[in-house]
C-alpha cells in the first residue's frame, strides 16, 4: 500500500510528486505515424498476449455420503471485536553508531525491547508487533511517519535465557588480559529508524472469513501471528517459524549423537468457515544436546573418551555453535579449534608491568594452558592434551580450554537425522489421542493469551474449547482378488489369507544373489514357492544361487555389484527375468543404489532386494506382493474399476498424474532435488502406475522438465513419455481427463502450480497434437499441516474413511481433510486435500470417493494408506532413484548452501534412464 497519500501522525501530507503534464492535444484528422527506430530488431517484437492466470476454483457443494460422527479438532474459536481497527506496518532499520547495519540476529528485539522501555512518551506508549527483523506493527498509528532513536544495550549477548552473562571482566587477571580477549559484549550504541510503510485495516480479517482473501487479509493474519512469535520470544523460547520450543528440560528427549528431540507447540491463525480460529499443536524439533561441549563431542561421535574423538569432524560439528565460557559465563560462537593441543598452542600477551625501551607494554609467548593455569589460576584437569575452542575472528582467536566450555540450551541441529535417530524419535515423540488433546489444553492455558497486550487492543480473544465438527464416515470400497472373489475390507485392512491374487505373474528365469546375508537360502527359496502358489504365483526352481566371494566383502559396494553381475553372466546361460538379492543390512544397506542402478539402468532385470532376519508366512507374502507388482501382475483391484464404473473416469479415457519433488536433507549442499511423476496406464484400469523421474536444481519445488522442447519436432519432457506410454497401453487412445495429484506445495505456492505446471503439462499435450484439448483436475495432497481430529470420550483415533468438508475448511476454496486409514499408533494425521481446478466437473461426493478409492490400491500393502497412491509410488520412485546417485555421507558435509560456486552455477547431474524392458513397470513397489 501506498503511503505517500496518507496524512501522517500531524494531520499533514506528505510531499506529493508533482502531477504529470497535461497530455499534447492531437487534431483528430491526423494518423499518429510509427517512429521507426534507427537500427530494427531482425524479429519485430510480436504483441503479447495478455495470459489470463489461474486461480484456485471455490467450493461448488458440500459431501453428503457416508456415516455421520460427532468430532473435535485443535482448532480453537478466536473473536475479534475491534475490527475497525487498523494495523500500522512501520519498517525497522537498525544500524550501529558508524552506519554499519545490524546483521545480527536475536540482536533486534534486544534493541526494540529498549526503545520501548526508554522512549514510551515519544511512541505514545504504544505496544509493538514485531517480526525480529525489519517489520513492527502497531494497532493504531505511532505520532510521527518517522521516528529516529538511539540505544544503548549494555551487554549484548543472544536473546535467549542467557541474561546472566557478566561484562566487567571479572576473573580476569590483568586490564591486558580483558583487551586481549575483546569482548565483543561490552556495552553497544544503536540507531534505529523506524518508518511508516503501509496500513492494514482489520477489517480483512472479516472480508477473508466471507472468502474474499487479499493481501491485506494475509498481512492482518500474519501480525496476530507476529504477536504469538514474540510472546514467545519474550518467554524465552526458540522460535521455528510458527512452532515455539521452552526451555525445559521435560521437554527433551534423547534420540542418540549428541541430538536431542525438543516439544514445543505450533500455532497459527487460520479462516475457516466457521470463522477465525487458532490451530495448535504439539510440533518437534531437534536440537543439541547442552551441557559441556566434551560430553556433546563423545555423544556425537559414540566414543568412550576425548582422545578417541575425530578432531577434524569435531571442528566441522562445533562450528557456529554458542558456548558459555566459565568462570566469567561469557557467551560466545565457535569459530574453529586450535591447530594445537591446549599445552603447545602459543598467543602473545600484553605484559603492563614490563615496558620496553618506547614504554609500550612488552609482549610475552605463553601456551593457552600456561595461561589458565598459571596466571588465572583455573585448574585445567584433562584440556591440556586437546586442541581449544576457538571464539575469535581469523586474523585474532580466541583460544578457550575445552573443559571450561558449555553448550548453550535450545539451539537447532538442522543436519539429517539417521535411521536410528529417527526412529527413536518417532518411538519417544508420539502420542495418543487423548494425551495429545490434553497436552494442547494445558499449552492454551499456560501461553495465557488473554494477557497479551497486543491481542487485547485487537479485541483478540480465544476459546479455550477444541472446535465441534461433524466428520463422516465413508465405506470402504469393495476389492476384487482371484477367482472372481469380492470382499469388502474391514477397519482398513484386508488379508490374503486364503486368496489368490487378482492377476498373478509367473517367475520362470531367475535367480537368487546373496551378499554374505546369514540365512537358510535353500529353505527361503522353497518356503518362497510354496507361498506363492497359494497365492496363484507359479514359481520355478531357481536357475541358481549365487553366493559373494569371501575376498570382496570388505570392498566398496560398487565393486562389490560389479563382481556379483560378472559372476551372474559367467553362471547363468541368458539374462534372467527376476533376482532375487539377498542383503546383509536390514537398513540402509550401501549395496542397494548400486545393485539397483546396474539392474534397472544397465540390463533391465527386475529386482527384490531382502534383508532376511524373521521369515514367516506374512513376511513372504508380503515380498511375493512386491514381486508381483514388479513383474507386472496386479494383487487386488476395485470393483468399480473391473466393472468399469467409476462415476466420470470410466465413461472417458482418463489418465492420473501423482507429482512428488523430493529435495536432499538441509545438510546436503550438493544433492539435486529429485522431481518423479507416475501415470496411469491402461485405462480403465486406476491401479497399475509407471513412473518417470529426473534430478533438478536443489530446493526447486516446481517441477521443470514436464514439457522440454530440444527442437521443433522433439520434447524430451516427463509428460510426452507418460502420454505416449498411456496411448499405446489404453488401446490407442488418448486420454480427454488428465487427473493429477500433486504433492508437497505449500498454499502459497498453489498459483504457480496452476500456472508453471499447468502449463507445461499443456504445452506438452499440444505439442502431441495441436487440436487435442484434454480437461483437467489438480489437486493438492498435504502431510504437513497441524489440524488434527479426535472422537469425544473415545480413545481411539478416528475410523478410517473419514472425511471432513466443513467449519474448518476454507471459507471459499474447494478443500477437504481425509483419513483413509487406520491410525494404529500415535495420533492419525489427516491428509489435506485442496481442488485447485476440475474441468470434468466431479460433484463433491464422487470426486471425494475416487480420492478414498485410490487410498485402496496400493499394491504394496494390505492396508488403506493415508494419502492417494499415486502420490505414494511418486515418493517411492523418487527415493529409489535418488539411491542411484549416492554422494557422501550427507550428515557429515557442512551445509554450505550450494547450486551456485564461484565458478558460476553447478550443472546438475542427470539420472540414468531405466531400459526399455523395465521403464513401463512398476519397478518401485
Amino acid at each position: 500500500m501506498d503511503s505517500s497519500d496518507e496524512p501522517n501522525g500531524n494531520g499533514e501530507h506528505n510531499d506529493l510528486p508533482p502531477p504529470p503534464p497535461p497530455p499534447a492535444i492531437i487534431p483528430p484528422d491526423i494518423v499518429p505515424e510509427r517512429v521507426e527506430p534507427e537500427n530494427p530488431p531482425e524479429n519485430p517484437p510480436q504483441p503479447v498476449k495478455k495470459k489470463v492466470s489461474r486461480v484456485p476454483i471455490a467450493r461448488r457443494g458440500l459431501g453428503s455420503k457416508g456415516q455421520k460422527i460427532p468430532l473435535l479438532t485443535n482448532h480453537f474459536k478466536v473473536n475479534v471485536t475491534n475490527l475497525d481497527g487498523q494495523f500500522f506496518h512501520y519498517s525497522v532499520s537498525l544500524s550501529y553508531e558508524d552506519g554499519r547495519p545490524v546483521d545480527g540476529k536475536g540482536i533486534g528485539r534486544k534493541v526494540i525491547d529498549k526503545v520501548q522501555g526508554t522512549y514510551s512518551g515519544e511512541l505514545a506508549g504504544k505496544d509493538f508487533a514485531y517480526d525480529g527483523e525489519k517489520s513492527l506493527f502497531t494497532v493504531g498509528p505511532l505520532p510521527r511517519n518517522k521516528l529516529e532513536f538511539t540505544v544503548v544495550l549494555e551487554d549484548v549477548t543472544s536473546s535467549r535465557n542467557n541474561g546472566n552473562a557478566s561484562s566487567d571482566g571479572h576473573g580476569s587477571p590483568n586490564e591486558s588480559d580483558r583487551k586481549r580477549l575483546r569482548r565483543p559484549y561490552q556495552s553497544k550504541t544503536f540507531k534505529v529508524e523506524i518508518s511508516f510503510a503501509a496500513k492494514i485495516p482489520m477489517q480483512a480479517i472479516a472480508h477473508a472469513l466471507r472468502g474474499q482473501e487479499s493481501e491485506n487479509s494475509q498481512e492482518a493474519l500474519r501480525v496476530l501471528d507476529i504477536v504469538l512469535r514474540q510472546h514467545a520470544s519474550k518467554q524465552g523460547c526458540l522460535l521455528v517459524r510458527q512452532s515455539f520450543f521452552h526451555n525445559d528440560p521435560r521437554n527433551f528427549t534423547d534420540v542418540g549423537g549428541g541430538v536431542l528431540g525438543c516439544r514445543g507447540f505450533h500455532s497459527s491463525f487460520r479462516t475457516s468457515q466457521g470463522g477465525l480460529s487458532l490451530n495448535i499443536d504439539v510440533s518437534t524439533t531437534m536440537i543439541i544436546q547442552p551441557g559441556p561441549v566434551v560430553e556433546f563431542l563423545l555423544a556425537n561421535q559414540n566414543v568412550n573418551d576425548p582422545y578417541s574423538v575425530d578432531w577434524a569432524k569435531a571442528k566441522r560439528t562445533l562450528k557456529n555453535l554458542r558456548i558459555k565460557a566459565s568462570p566469567t559465563n561469557m557467551e560466545y560462537k565457535i569459530t574453529g579449534l586450535s591447530e594445537k593441543i591446549c599445552r603447545d598452542q602459543l598467543f602473545s600477551l600484553k605484559q603492563k608491568s614490563r615496558k620496553d625501551a618506547d614504554g609500550e607494554a612488552e609482549t610475552i609467548e605463553v601456551t593457552v594452558y600456561d595461561y589458565f593455569v598459571n596466571h588465572r589460576h583455573i585448574e585445567l584437569r584433562f584440556s591440556g592434551d586437546f586442541p581449544c575452542i576457538n571464539v575469535g575472528k581469523p586474523k585474532r582467536p580466541t583460544y578457550i580450554p575445552l573443559e571450561l566450555c558449555t553448550l548453550v540450551s535450545l539451539q537447532r541441529y538442522t543436519k539429517a537425522l539417521t535411521n536410528l535417530q529417527r526412529a527413536s524419535l518417532v518411538e519417544k515423540s508420539r502420542q495418543k489421542p487423548q494425551e495429545r488433546m490434553r497436552v494442547l489444553s494445558d499449552a492454551l492455558k499456560l501461553n495465557k493469551y488473554d494477557a497479551e497486550p497486543m491481542l487485547r487492543s485487537c479485541g483478540v480473544s480465544i476459546s479455550t474449547q477444541f472446535t465441534q465438527v461433524e466428520g463422516r464416515v465413508l465405506p470402504a470400497p469393495r476389492l476384487k482378488v482371484g477367482n472372481g472373489e469380492d470382499f469388502f475390507p474391514r477397519n482398513g485392512r484386508w488379508n490374503f489369507n486364503n486368496k489368490k491374487l487378482v492377476e498373478p505373474s509367473k517367475i520362470e528365469r531367475w535367480a537368487v544373489v546373496n551378499f554374505s546375508a546369514r540365512c537358510d537360502v535353500r529353505g527361503l527359496v522353497s518356503n518362497l514357492i510354496k507361498c506363492g502358489d497359494m497365492k496363484g504365483i507359479h514359481i520355478d526352481q531357481p536357475f541358481e544361487v549365487i553366493e559373494e566371494s569371501h575376498q570382496f566383502r570388505r570392498a566398496p559396494p560398487v565393486v562389490r555389484v560389479e563382481k556379483m553381475f560378472e559372476e551372474i553372466q559367467s553362471k547363468l546361460p541368458g539374462a534372467p527375468q527376476f533376482l532375487l538379492c539377498l542383503l546383509p543390512e536390514r537398513k540402509n544397506s550401501d549395496l542397494y543404489g548400486p545393485w539397483k542402478k546396474k539392474n534397472l539402468a544397465e540390463f533391465g532385470i527386475v529386482t527384490q532386494c531382502i534383508a532376511p532376519v524373521r521369515i514367516n508366512d506374512q513376511y513372504l507374502t508380503n515380498v511375493l506382493l512386491k514381486i508381483n507388482a514388479k513383474l507386472g501382475g496386479l494383487n487386488s483391484v476395485l470393483a468399480v474399476e473391473h466393472s468399469p464404473s467409476i462415476p466420470l473416469v470410466s465413461k472417458l479415457p482418463t489418465i492420473i498424474l501423482g507429482m512428488d519433488v523430493s529435495h536432499g536433507s538441509p545438510g546436503q549442499s550438493d544433492i539435486p532435488s529429485i522431481a518423479a511423476v507416475v501415470s496411469s496406464r491402461q485405462w480403465p484400469l486406476i491401479s497399475r502406475y509407471r513412473a518417470s523421474v529426473r534430478t533438478q536444481s536443489r530446493k526447486v519445488e516446481m517441477i521443470d522438465n514436464l514439457f522440454k522442447k530440444v527442437s521443433d519436432i522433439a520434447d524430451e519432457g516427463i509428460i510426452r513419455e507418460l502420454l505416449l506410454d498411456f496411448y499405446v497401453s489404453s488401446g490407442k487412445r488418448k486420454p480427454d481427463q488428465i487427473i493429477i495429484f500433486r504433492d508437497g506445495v505449500s498454499e502459497s505456492q498453489f498459483n504457480q502450480v496452476l500456472n508453471i505446471e499447468l502449463d507445461q503439462i499443456i504445452e506438452a499435450c499440444k505439442f502431441l497434437d495441436e487440436k487435442w484439448s484434454p480437461k483437467f483436475v489438480v489437486i493438492v495432497a498435504q502431510k504437513n499441516h497441524h489440524t488434527k481430529f479426535f472422537q469425544s470420550g473415545s480413545p481411539d483415533n478416528v475410523p478410517p474413511g473419514t472425511i471432513i468438508d466443513n467449519k474448518v475448511c476454507h471459507p471459499r476454496n474447494h478443500d477437504f481433510y481425509l483419513c483413509a486409514h487406520a491410525g494404529m499408533i500415535g495420533t492419525t494425521r489427516p491428509t489435506h486435500y485442496h481442488v485447485l481446478m476440475d474441468e470434468v466437473g466431479f460433484s463433491a461426493d464422487d470426486l471425494q470417493e475416487l480420492v478414498h478409492s485410490l487410498s485402496y490400491v496400493y499394491q504394496r500393502s494390505t492396508t488403506a494408506i493415508s494419502v492417494v497412491a499415486p502420490i505414494c509410488y511418486a515418493h517411492l520412485a523418487a527415493s529409489q532413484m535418488g539411491q542411484f546417485m549416492k554422494f557422501e555421507d550427507a550428515s557429515e558435509t557442512s551445509s554450505s548452501q550450494g547450486g551456485l560456486t564461484s565458478a558460476g552455477p553447478v550443472a546438475v547431474p542427470q539420472l540414468p534412464r531405466l531400459q526399455e524392458k523395465v521403464c513401463n513397470s512398476m519397478f518401485f513397489c
